[in-house]
């Protein structure tokens, strides 16, 4: 494991400019003072937070990340963007990926699509520890098959698949892009999945899927708390980017990063082009009786979170977020109130996110630096990293903790 330390910023252009003199403001006539070495005083970006990288990645880049009780890691490699030839789900072993649960499933085959696994994107553990994620079904360049779009359940003491639910029309659709699910096992006979429709077009959507009967059904499909916001503009390393579903330039999006509660009795979702967090109780989304009017009227805003791809909640019920404008990854704290786990110019792009007692997990895919938002220039340099941030949550109330 490679230790990754804070690094301070030096006086940089400004002290090289003026060769140990800082121009003083004011007079008609220009004034040097002194500059002391060392002396930065607040100027600047200063780092915030200490991480390390678990792992380094040449290609291709990374977005899930799900961390088993008992430590270990698997990362999901989507397709989406790159139609790459390697492991699209793997466990981490010894600094490696090692395709999962194995290669038959995992590495690009003639199998039929319902039958292995095309481009995984967000996954999850239950509260017992299994593994679940979200098949996008969607390889670049290529329209999502039938049997494609799935969500899957691994137990990750025996190693193999024990569910499999095909996502199908009509609450799939051409342009889908299912990014993001969480698992509640409070309601239903062996639970419910909500999944984030991010879409790859203009269609975003929350769906719910009953994982014993296998009933499905998209909701919110039209509702403000699910809808990219139009106009919107982030600052993404250094650029204003505006958001256009014409002429993308960064990643935009619908409803984007899931996570529930603590107790599972709230879902917590945003749009990736929005700065809203909202909420809605899972009593009433799992119930596939109460039509999208009673839930639309459920919709809580809880107001600002910043820009976010990824959400997870700790034990104690406090949400992070990764947010690329930042570089960062914050924390909402119960009282609403925000902190910051990690500022640093490293840090680009946090993607997909995971906590568990002892630390937050997070994957940097770079995705802001695809050709396709870059004028077709990929600027995306490698490696991908995988980093893992300390974070404290006392440990009589964090015995049952994972990202739920």
């Amino acid at each position: 494991m490679q230790r990754r330390t804070l690094f301070g910023f030096g006086l940089g252009a400004v002290g090289a400019a003026t060769a140990g003199k800082v121009r003083a403001a004011g007079g008609s006539s220009p004034v040097y003072l002194p500059v002391t070495e060392g002396v930065t005083g607040d100027r600047g970006f200063t780092p915030q937070g200490d991480f390390e990288v678990m792992a380094r990645f040449a290609g291709p880049g990374p977005s899930g990340i799900a961390v088993t009780p008992d430590g270990r890691v698997f990362v999901g490699f989507p397709r989406h963007a790159d139609d790459h030839d390697g492991a699209t789900l793997g466990e981490l072993r010894d600094g490696r990926i090692i395709p999962y649960p194995d290669a038959a499933l995992s590495l690009p085959s003639g199998r039929p699509a319902a039958e292995r696994l095309l481009s995984v994107h967000g996954m999850t553990t239950d509260t017992r520890g299994r593994l679940w994620l979200i098949d996008d079904g969607k390889r670049a360049h290529h329209a999502i098959p039938e049997g494609g779009a799935k969500i899957v359940g691994i137990d990750p003491t025996t190693n193999s698949v024990f569910a499999t639910v095909i996502l199908k029309a009509p609450v799939l659709l051409p342009d889908s892009h299912m990014n993001d699910l969480r698992v509640d096992l409070t309601h239903g006979a062996a639970g419910t999945a909500y999944v984030s429709d991010s879409s790859f077009g203009t269609s975003p959507a929350l769906v719910v899927v009953d994982l014993a009967t296998g009933r499905q059904r998209r909701v919110l499909a039209h509702h403000p708390s699910t809808q990219p916001e139009r106009g919107f503009m982030a600052v993404v390393e250094g650029r204003p980017l505006v958001y256009d579903a014409a002429k993308p330039t960064f990643i935009v999006g619908g409803v984007d990063g899931v996570t529930l509660s603590a107790d599972s009795e709230t879902l917590f979702y945003a749009p990736l082009t929005s700065r809203r967090l909202f909420s809605i109780p899972t009593a009433l989304l799992s119930d596939f009786s109460v039509g999208d009017d009673q839930l639309a009227e459920a919709v809580k805003d809880e107001g600002e979170k910043g820009v976010a791809d990824g959400l997870a909640t700790d034990a104690l019920g406090r949400i992070y977020t990764t947010n690329f404008e930042h570089a960062a990854i914050f924390r909402r704290n119960l009282d609403g109130s925000f902190s910051i786990v990690l500022r640093d110019p490293r840090v680009v792009s946090p993607d997909g996110i995971f906590v568990d007692r002892h630390y937050v997990y997070c994957t940097l895919g770079q995705w802001n630096r695809l050709a396709s938002f870059n004028e077709g220039i990929d600027r995306r340099v490698a490696p991908y990293d995988l980093i893992r941030i300390p974070i404290n949550v006392a440990p009589e109330t964090s015995a049952a903790v994972r990202d739920t």
